[in-house]
């Protein structure tokens, strides 16, 4: 190291082990790639289960977030190592895909990184395991096919799509609320869904929430909650029988497209301009009366004067309304969107049975509830929490299990959840293994111990003895001949996940076990690390 000067004077060290120093190749190169992937597995782990951990992120400006989703955890950590990237996007491939099971995908995939570490150590060449991780994959899928259960639901009858929402939501903050949450989540997906074609358009249901009240509180509205008032504060707070005429037109005089300069030099010519404002206003709001609207929602503002002639003239308004909510207004009241007072005609109007304002505590919040729907084909979750943060992580809890069910709507199979499903695989793969005469046969093996990972760690979260657990679980499960035997978290006293009702979807497992294997692969057939200055 030496001390040398600028052309301005100012002290610098030159490093002379600088070009000694060598980029990360070969096996080096693939312990440190283990090594991060690893270290966000371990980050995520203690979030995994009903009695998983809850992690604080705060943001650049401060904001805090207080959740155990593992996509939303990996999306605000700051995360600079390029394999810790691929991690993050791992658990986002997953949330886009099922919508749950974010965090168990990044357990597994650290688990089976960390048993790939041992078999290189060993001297097993990466291509070697990643084959023997693909076949081992394909044994574990074709298993969850054969111990996955199918349930009948329907309108009426949706106790299964219940009893599985509510153990997505076992994990999250909201858990002593599950039983409510799940019913609303599935009633609204229920009402959306079109169980012809086995489809779900998760967009018509708006998720609201606002501080105040309880987590009780939370309620399915069948129809459109806006967080806005009546324009004016002496217009009616309730219309029954509600015609809508949903605008994206101003309430205002049209403004010439070219410059133009009006110069008013006497008391009449301002009268004039004054009477002929008037009447723009006074033809806007008669041609909204004439086709027999009771309600105009527009989406943008209108001045003081256009406001006032409303109210006289009787036609209650909301104004400046969101081109999202006008969209969901006119899909659940039937109405058209209509950019022209000209174009403003009686078919184009929305039908609601009640439209009512609604105060909140001692507060002047009001919101707006358009319900008894012509088309009750969009619904609203309106949650109540104590604070912001319990607000958020419920609107995430919520999504969750919105997901959870819209997937059981596509493909309504299940496997038991507690691990049992991945005990049973493990348990499959590490059979199977002795059929492989190869090198292969070892990272099959590996690839059955990584499995473990996801039922230890539940053990290990509820503050049970991890190893002593799953090895009496295993057991039973090969004396009993019982692939539903799982992790006992809530202490109920079985490990027969079908007496605890716990559920998860056959999809969500199967997408798990695929995207987890996926990424390991990529990362093992890396062996040179680059940095931009090495271009």
């Amino acid at each position: 190291m030496a001390l040398a000067f600028d052309e301005f004077g100012r002290p610098f060290i030159i490093i002379k082990e600088q070009e000694q120093k060598t980029r990360l190749r070969g096996l080096e190169a693939q312990k440190a790639n283990i090594s991060a992937g690893k270290a966000i597995a371990r980050i995520l782990k203690t979030s995994l289960g009903p009695k998983g951990m809850d992690k604080m992120l705060q943001s650049p400006d401060g904001d805090v977030t207080i959740t155990n989703d593992g996509a939303t955890i990996l999306e605000q950590m700051d995360v600079d190592n390029q394999i810790a990237k691929l991690m993050v996007e791992l658990s986002r491939s997953q949330d886009y895909e099922i919508g749950d099971g974010t965090t168990g995908v990044v357990v597994m995939a650290g688990a089976l990184l960390e048993q790939a570490e041992l078999l290189l150590e060993r001297g097993i060449h990466p291509i070697r395991i990643a084959e023997g991780y693909e076949m081992a994959s394909r044994i574990a899928f074709e298993h969850m096919e054969k111990i996955a259960q199918k349930f009948d639901y329907g309108v009426s009858n949706f106790e299964p799509l219940v009893q599985t929402c509510m153990t997505t939501l076992s994990s999250k903050i909201v858990n002593r609320c599950k039983r409510n949450l799940a019913e609303i989540a599935v009633k609204a997906v229920l009402a959306v869904a079109d169980l012809e074609r086995k489809d779900v358009n998760l967009d018509l249901i708006k998720v609201e929430g606002k501080v105040g009240g309880k987590l009780e509180d939370t309620e399915l509205i069948y129809g459109i909650l806006v967080d806005k008032d009546m324009s004016h504060p002496q217009m009616p707070k309730q219309i029954e029988d509600a015609k809508i005429a949903i605008l994206t037109c101003p309430f205002e005089p049209p403004k010439p497209k070219t410059k133009h300069k009006v110069d008013i030099d006497t008391v009449e010519k301002f009268q004039t301009l004054r009477q002929q404002e008037h009447k723009y206003f006074d033809d806007m709001v008669q041609q909204c009366k004439d086709v027999g609207a009771t309600l105009v929602i527009c989406q943008w503002g209108f001045d003081d004067e256009a406001n006032h002639l409303l109210m006289h003239r009787n036609l209650p308004a909301v104004r400046w309304v969101g081109g999202v909510e006008l969209e969901l207004i006119a899909i659940a009241t039937g109405g058209r969107i209509v950019p022209r007072f000209q174009e403003l005609t009686p078919e184009k109007l929305g039908k609601a049975g009640l439209v009512r304002e609604k105060a909140f505590g001692t507060t002047k919040d009001r919101m707006l509830y358009i319900e008894h729907c012509a088309n009750s084909r969009a619904v609203t979750i309106f949650i109540r929490g104590g604070n912001k943060m319990v607000i958020e992580e419920t609107k995430r809890s919520i999504h969750d299990a919105l997901c959870v069910a819209r997937n059981l709507i596509r493909n309504n199979r299940i496997v038991y959840g507690g691990g049992s499903a991945e005990i049973s695989c493990s348990i499959a793969v590490e059979a199977a293994a002795d059929r492989y005469p190869g090198v292969e046969q070892y990272a099959i093996r590996a690839f059955a111990d990584a499995l473990d990972a996801v039922p230890m760690a539940l053990a290990e979260n509820s503050g049970l003895q991890p190893i002593e657990t799953l090895s009496a679980v295993k057991s039973q499960q090969i004396k009993e001949n019982n692939p539903y035997c799982g992790i006992d978290c809530n202490d109920v006293g079985t490990n027969d996940m079908r007496e605890q009702n716990v559920f998860e979807t056959l999809i969500g497992k199967q997408q798990q076990l695929l995207l987890a294997t996926q990424v390991v692969k990529m990362i093992l057939k890396i062996d040179d690390v680059i940095s931009p200055s090495e271009y």
